[in-house]
Parts: C-alpha cells; structure tokens; sequence
C-alpha cells in the first residue's frame, strides 16, 4: 500500500524498483516526484554548456563524451523521477554506469600523447558496461546495481586523488572541492533512505516550500552532479 502522503498520478501506478522519500504527485499531476524530477536540472545544463565549449575549443572527443553522458544521466534521472517507471529507471541507472567508464577512460588516458586511443582499456570498460547491463536487466536487483556503480566511483576517487596529490599538486583545490561536493550528496542520499519516515512526518508540519528544503534525494541530484561537473573540469 502507497503511503498516505503519496497521490495518485498522470503515469499511473509505478512499475519501478525503487521508490524515493518525496511524495508522489504532490505538487504535480503529472510529474511523480517534482523535486527529484526539475534537481536534475544540474546534470543536464551545466555538462551542455560544457560540451558546447569543448567543441568550440577543439578538445579530444573523450571529453565530449564525458559531458554528453553526464547530460544522458541527467534526461534519463529526469523521466525516471517524473514516472516513477521501470523502463526510465533503467534509463536513469545504466547511463549511471556508461558515463562513470567514460570518466575513468579519461583519468587513465590523461598523460598520453594526443588524438591516441587506448584500445584495451576501451575493450575492458566496454565489456564490463555490456556485462553489468546483461545481469541487471536479468536480476532487476537495485543492490547489484548500486555495487557495480560504487566500484567504478571507487576507481575514479583514487585515480583522482593519486593525480592531484603525485603528478598535478595545483589542481588539488578543484580535486578536493569535487569529491568533498560529491560526497556531501552522497551522506545526503543516505539520510534520505535510512530517515525517510521522519522526514516524511516532518514535511507534513511544514509549508510546502519550507518542506521543499528536506526534500534530500534532490540535494543528491544538485551535489552530485555539480560534483561530477568539476570531476570533468579536472
């Protein structure tokens, strides 16, 4: 049984895995989780701006990709939240997967020569987003999905932290500012899961736009994806 606080909607009954904290089709009838839904904002404006100068400056295509993926996130995360069904959550999950092999393509590929392509890296990120993909969609599992993600994080966090300490010292401020950005949403997304009954109680004694701010899944959205954006600035 829906909780209380949730309405009925424009998309009907959801279809997907997972259910977030804000109350569906509260604010409105056709958006399921308004807040969840328009914090994507960030992903998608920010990394087409990038993409945009990255063309007009002439960078290598892996940068280009890395914006343009991050903005697939960004679309896919939108329709998700808006429908609450299980074929946008797969359009919001698995780019999730696809854009953090981008980013750890680019970190690994950062000292060598120009308009190069490192074949075997490319082969091993692409095998393992074809793999995770074939068993997610068997398994329909949202804690596999969550591993396979934090691996690839994982991955990124030291590369990262072992270029901005060892090779590129100056860029430690930009390095620390995302992952300090990123991990903030992170501990966020956490609260919003463990506390959401609270949250949900708390929100019922609130004005709307107060109970806006607790709205803790969209501050994941905002953080993370300003994070990833200055993740690919570094």
């Amino acid at each position: 049984m829906a909780p209380a606080a949730d309405r009925e909607g424009y998309w009907g009954p959801p279809t997907s895995t997972l259910e977030w904290c804000e109350e569906n089709y509260a604010v409105s009838y056709y958006i399921a989780e308004f807040w969840n839904t328009v914090s994507n904002l960030i992903f998608i404006l920010p990394p087409l701006y990038g993409a945009i100068q990255t063309y007009k400056d002439g960078l290598e295509k892996r940068y280009l990709a890395a914006y343009l993926c991050l903005t697939a996130v960004g679309l896919g995360s939108w329709c998700f939240h808006m429908t609450l069904k299980y074929e946008m959550q797969l359009l919001d999950e698995l780019p999730m997967i696809y854009s953090c092999c981008v980013f750890v393509y680019c970190l690994y590929e950062c000292f060598k020569y120009k308009n190069t392509v490192n074949y075997p890296l490319l082969f091993l990120l692409v095998t393992y987003s074809f793999v995770v993909s074939i068993v997610y969609l068997n398994l329909k599992e949202p804690v596999f999905h969550q591993i396979m993600y934090g691996t690839l994080v994982s991955i990124i966090v030291l590369r990262s932290v072992y270029i901005v300490l060892w090779v590129y010292p100056w860029l430690r401020g930009l390095g620390y500012t995302s992952l300090t950005v990123f991990l903030m949403g992170f501990f966020l997304w956490n609260v919003d899961n463990i506390f959401c009954d609270k949250l949900r109680a708390l929100r019922e004694k609130m004005p709307p736009v107060v109970g806006a701010v607790t709205q803790f899944h969209a501050w994941w959205h905002i953080l993370t994806g300003l994070g990833s954006y200055l993740h690919i600035l570094l």
